[in-house]
């Protein structure tokens, strides 16, 4: 497959490489510190190595892999440090956003009803579908933020959270954790569907700094 060529699904084989890859690491498919090597991602895609070469590229730029010199692209491993400021920054914008949504009237409630009913949903099975739920999860963060009628906003908090932190977090949530979790999603929903913007910052911010609790703790028994 040439490096421009078009398929059925309309995109180049360069952005369906990338798309592939980047969802194999969203799901933990391809799992932190996992060498990607460029013949065998061409082989499993079904392109040349090029456009793989080329998404690599432009994974490495979204820090969701690294060039280790004369080695090759490995996946991502973020540390304690990353975690800390990645949830830095989302616990001051996320509660603001949410506070915002709450005053402006534009939330799609209908939806965010069924996103927090499926999550209900899954945190009753004997064993959730991570990836589906860090699905929702991040739709649902994303509809507040939208709903915030602040149009730079949504771009600036997708930019700087990554998929794959918000899955570890939830793979290290006990059973309880995880209901306590969605919990607060609802609390955060009905807040801004009343109108109270102190009480929709509040919780999202407690929901955040109980996010990052978690990741801290679980990333730090995973370097033990």
């Amino acid at each position: 497959m040439s490096d421009t060529h078009h398929s059925s699904r309309g995109g180049t084989a360069t952005e369906l490489a990338y798309e592939a890859i980047r969802a194999r690491i969203m799901t933990g498919e391809l799992p932190p510190d996992q060498w990607l090597r460029e013949i065998d991602l061409a082989g499993m895609l079904g392109v040349s190595r090029t456009p793989v070469r080329e998404a690599l590229s432009r994974l490495a730029a979204e820090g969701l892999i690294r060039h280790e010199r004369n080695r090759g692209a490995q996946v991502e491993r973020w540390t304690l440090e990353d975690l800390d400021e990645i949830f830095g920054l989302r616990c001051k914008l996320e509660p603001w956003g949410a506070a915002l949504a709450a005053e402006a009237g534009l939330m799609d409630f209908e939806r965010l009803d069924e996103i927090t009913d499926e999550m209900d949903r899954e945190a009753a099975l004997a064993a959730p579908n991570v990836g589906r739920i860090t699905v929702l999860n991040n739709e649902l963060h994303d509809a507040i933020m939208r709903g915030s009628g602040n149009s730079q906003l949504l771009s600036v908090i997708t930019s700087i959270r990554q998929t794959p932190i918000v899955r570890l977090t939830f793979q290290s949530y006990s059973h309880d954790e995880l209901q306590r979790s969605f919990a607060q999603h609802r609390e955060v929903v009905h807040a801004i569907r009343v109108g109270d913007p102190i009480w929709a910052e509040s919780v999202m911010l407690s929901h955040l700094r109980a996010g990052l609790g978690r990741s801290l703790r679980h990333a730090s028994d995973l370097a033990k």
